[in-house]
């Protein structure tokens, strides 16, 4: 095994580019779950946004318009979850894996003829004089406009709840929606608009494989990055820090195994690639296990506005 063929500049900015999918769907995903409702078709959305992203880029041959396509895909999916589980009360775990199941139907039959295509290319930012600095210029400070807008979309979900109004009015919400009721704040609205925002995160990630680390579509291409992102978000006790972390470990240890599949590692191909997915599990227990917060109160339970 040749381990110098394997430059850590490279590897670093890599884990990047590797993560920004998951954090983006894992960050919308701890909002939507901050207000007391639980998803599981992160998946389903992720691939709509996927494929929707992508079809909108090549065709205006924008990639900017790509990922606002597939913000607002990702968001109209989610738009009958909500309506489903906070007007008709249906079963929320029963109703994220339908819609999990139709946004893989779904990209499926609008992905068909964008097969074999590539995308429009998008550019990296350079950050003047950063970009310049020897070896973290190019590690951190020349990537495309999305990695630095996930590490900012973590930063502004973690002040939005830790020290805004609306981000208290989520939370309680979350915690005890009949408390939040009691006090006159429309509980159902308030998911809704979280749940949109999920929607539209997980449109995001999608369409960051599809337009930039692929960059081209491919039927079943997340390849269940919206259950990693799910498991990041309940693994990191529900914090926006830790879902950032979860992402990058993630990110870091895929990029690692594909290095040493290069290099001539003597170990097993299938357990290299399953490998982000045990570790990234095992480490974020640990750090679940040390911390304090737990779900949500009121994760999961339908809120009956007439009680």
């Amino acid at each position: 095994m040749d381990l110098s063929s394997i430059n850590p500049v490279l590897l670093i900015a890599s884990v990047m580019v590797s993560a920004t999918p998951i954090l983006l769907a894992a960050i919308g995903e701890l909002v939507v779950e901050k207000s007391g409702v639980l998803n599981l078709g992160v998946e389903g959305m992720m691939i709509t946004g996927a494929v929707v992203g992508f079809a909108v880029a090549v065709s205006n041959t924008s990639p900017g318009m790509g990922f606002v396509g597939a913000a607002l895909a990702g968001a109209l999916l989610s738009l009958p979850f909500a309506l489903l589980t906070q007007y008709l009360m249906s079963n929320q775990v029963a109703t994220g894996l339908g819609l999990m199941m139709v946004g893989l139907g779904l990209s499926s039959l609008i992905g068909k003829p964008f097969e074999g295509m590539k995308a429009p290319p998008f550019p990296k930012v350079e950050i003047p004089l950063l970009s310049d600095l020897p070896i973290f210029g190019k590690m951190l400070f020349s990537h495309d406009i999305m990695v630095y807008f996930s590490v900012a979309l973590v930063v502004a979900v973690w002040a939005f709840l830790k020290y805004t109004r609306a981000g208290l009015i989520l939370r309680a919400v979350g915690e005890a929606h009949d408390s939040a009721h009691a006090l006159g704040y429309k509980v159902r609205h308030i998911r809704i608009l979280a749940i949109l925002f999920g929607g539209a995160c997980a449109g995001l990630g999608g369409a960051y494989l599809s337009l930039v680390r692929v960059p081209q579509w491919t039927e079943g291409m997340t390849a269940g990055a919206g259950w990693i992102a799910l498991a990041i978000v309940v693994f990191a006790s529900w914090r926006p820090g830790r879902v950032a972390v979860g992402a990058y470990l993630f990110g870091g240890v895929s990029v690692l195994q594909l290095n040493l599949q290069a290099a001539g590692a003597d170990v097993p191909v299938a357990l290299l690639s399953a490998s982000p997915y045990l570790i990234t599990i095992l480490v974020l227990v640990i750090i679940s296990a040390r911390g304090a917060h737990a779900a949500p109160a009121s994760l999961g339970r339908p809120f009956h506005a007439s009680r």
